[in-house]
């Protein structure tokens, strides 16, 4: 439970960085705006699904149809 509002708070502070930092910020030199992932220290990035580069045919004939 205390993790869960240690994450909620950094949740709203991290949104609030972004908010400040995009005011201030030149889009001249950034065209794109500040993320609250960009500030969060506790934003996950393993979180992201990741995609298969080989298929289940190929594992099967790796590990099943060796001889």
């Amino acid at each position: 439970m205390a993790d869960a509002r240690r994450r909620d708070g950094w949740q709203h502070t991290s949104a609030l960085l972004a908010m400040l930092a995009n005011v201030h910020r030149n889009p001249k030199k950034k065209p794109q705006p500040f993320t609250p992932a960009e500030f969060n220290p506790l934003a996950d990035e393993r979180k992201k699904p990741v995609k298969a580069k080989t298929g289940v045919r190929t594992l099967k004939t790796i590990f099943v149809d060796r001889r």
